[in-house]
């Protein structure tokens, strides 16, 4: 058998790089050139990794840098993994664990504090220390029964703010300041660079569909800040008898006032000849059902794990947020894998946090993937014990840490990366 070669890939290999990624999620293996030159444009070689068979690439691994917010407003470094793939006929041959190993520790001798990715899988990455630490729910609306007068002026609260129709290049003029606003106020949000920008209007190709033009709406203020921004398309379905139907797919809402979330949902919602709208990926405790009237309007049609977090510096990680009510707590991580194993006292509350190693016994024990998904207040650290994933050493220490660690607001990630 071949001796397979795992390493960086040159700029010259990128068209069989992607022919590799291609085939492991089922695109068209063969990439255009036009695909192979919007790639090579912002790809960082020193973080692309491929395995080689004879020449022939059979795997694909990449990593960029991230900003990750933490409970509390905080951002902490984070290598961001992405474009993980390992064709059908290399699998089971070590291939994703030495490239993972290999970013992982590039990423903690860099300083990160964490590792992210969006699993396609479940059961692959928690052997690797990543906890599911989001989730994220879309919702279906049947405008009709939604209980809005439909016929109303949008705003209709009487806040004094309007909303605006505008184009790509008003976005790209006000959406990044809007972003960094919502990023500072929501854990679990990350940060999008100025590509991200320019291929949801356009400005860049997205490489793997085509592009179609959306409708961008802004909310602004009494004051005439833009506090909202939606972005959404919507297709062209009638019925038999000549009836809309018409289908609205939300592609991003952000909004960093309730006044702003409010009035972009019920915009929508009075949208001529729309008859029902996907939301998007949002957080668990999303308010657009219960904006409307008739929640019932709104039933949910995904309900799944989103962002993993694999924390590679424990001290950093739990110091980086803020904790719902006082308390102090001594863990004892497990890290096979090394980076953030040991032992740490951790003295929180709604201030911030202290945290060190210790040699005091540990009130908690739990592998590094638990601590990831705790990280961000999502999960509850007496459901992970009540299923053996989180180990109680001193007692009433499961319920304290729940309490410490537990957030107002369920973490949301809107993007996939």
């Amino acid at each position: 058998m071949t001796d397979l070669d795992i390493r960086l890939i040159t700029p010259s290999e990128l068209p069989d790089w992607l022919r590799a990624l291609n085939t492991g999620f089922l695109r068209p293996p063969t990439p255009s050139d036009e695909q192979v030159a919007a790639r090579r444009s912002h790809m960082d070689f020193a973080r692309t990794q491929g395995a080689f068979d004879g020449g022939r690439c059979v795997a694909t691994f990449r990593s960029l840098a991230q900003e990750l917010t933490t409970v509390g407003g905080a951002a902490v470094r984070a290598d961001a993994i992405t474009n993980v793939s390992v064709t059908s006929t290399h699998r089971r041959r070590g291939l994703l664990t030495r490239m993972m190993a290999a970013d992982l520790a590039a990423a903690k001798e860099r300083g990160d504090v964490a590792a992210t990715l969006i699993a396609a899988e479940y059961p692959i990455y928690g052997r690797y220390g990543f906890g599911p630490a989001t989730c994220a729910t879309e919702w279906e609306i049947d405008t009709h029964r939604t209980g809005l007068d439909r016929q109303l002026r949008v705003p209709a609260d009487g806040d004094g703010g309007r909303i605006d129709l505008v184009d790509g290049a008003e976005v790209r003029a006000l959406g990044p300041a809007l972003h960094e606003r919502l990023r500072a106020s929501r854990h679990g949000v990350v940060d999008r660079d100025a590509r991200w920008w320019e291929q949801t209007t356009g400005l860049a190709e997205f490489q793997f569909q085509p592009w179609t033009e959306p409708y961008y709406a802004v909310y602004r203020g009494p004051g005439g800040t833009v506090d909202g921004l939606l972005i959404y398309r919507v297709d062209a379905t009638w019925s038999d008898a000549k009836q809309p139907l018409n289908g609205a797919k939300v592609r991003d809402l952000i909004a960093v006032t309730p006044a702003a979330e409010r009035a972009l949902w019920h915009y929508l919602c009075s949208v001529d000849w729309v008859s029902t709208i996907r939301t998007g990926l949002r957080p668990a405790d999303d308010l657009a059902p219960l904006l409307l009237p008739d929640p019932r309007a709104a039933r949910v049609v995904t309900q799944a794990d989103f962002l993993w977090v694999r924390v590679l510096d424990v001290v950093r990680a739990l110091e980086a947020r803020t904790y719902a009510v006082p308390g102090s707590l001594v863990l004892e991580v497990r890290d096979a894998a090394g980076f953030a194993a040991g032992r740490f006292h951790l003295d929180a509350g709604p201030d911030g946090a202290t945290c060190a190693p210790t040699t005091r016994s540990a009130d908690l024990a739990l592998d590094v993937r638990e601590l990831g998904t705790l990280w961000l207040g999502d999960e509850s650290v007496l459901r992970l014990a009540a299923l053996g994933r989180v180990e109680e050493l001193t007692p009433g220490a499961g319920a304290r840490a729940d309490a410490v660690f537990r957030a107002a607001r369920r973490a949301w990630c809107p993007d996939v990366f």
